[in-house]
């Protein structure tokens, strides 16, 4: 007989988030008057606790930018699961043609990965990782392809209720 706890509910609205910002890129539209100049923006939030977002925010002004893309990453914060300050177990996802594998590591190891992997792993709140991309470097690619792996990674509470669903239907 399996006991689960309940899932806890959690509020996201109430949050302290911090915000990085990973990329600015200047857009140009060539028409056939002039260039039309705009700034494309990623932004990371987080508490270091468990919970992170990513938001993509274009706009013709820099700060304009960088505050659609806050806005979209409150909107699109997730919690993950962290034991010991690493991942409970290895996780690999494939955006595109970027492909990110995620190794939970030792205490003391740190967060070892590359730029923009390194910013969502942290704000997330992982403090011992390996992580290794294989595949295009694009940054928006890199960023959604860690973010979707943080996302697949199951708690124990989905795990065992998986499994008790499993033992109910034989």
């Amino acid at each position: 007989m399996f006991f689960l706890k309940k899932k806890k509910i959690i509020n996201f609205n109430n949050l302290e988030l911090n915000e990085k910002l990973v990329k600015i890129k200047r857009v140009c539209k060539v028409t056939k008057g002039r260039r039309d100049f705009s700034f494309s923006t990623i932004v990371i939030k987080g508490n270091n606790k468990g919970i992170v977002g990513y938001g993509m925010g274009k706009s013709k002004e820099i700060s304009d930018a960088i505050y659609k893309a806050g806005e979209k990453a409150k909107k699109n914060l997730i919690m993950v699961p962290i034991i010991n300050d690493t991942i409970p177990y290895e996780q690999s996802f494939k955006y595109c043609s970027s492909k990110i594998f995620l190794f939970p590591a030792n205490k003391g190891t740190g967060v070892i990965a590359g730029g923009s992997a390194r910013i969502v792993l942290e704000l997330a709140g992982i403090k011992n990782i390996f992580s290794k991309f294989i595949g295009s470097s694009n940054v928006y690619n890199c960023v959604k392809a860690t973010f979707y792996a943080l996302k697949e990674i199951r708690n124990n509470y989905d795990i065992m209720s998986e499994i008790k669903k499993n033992i109910n239907k034989k």
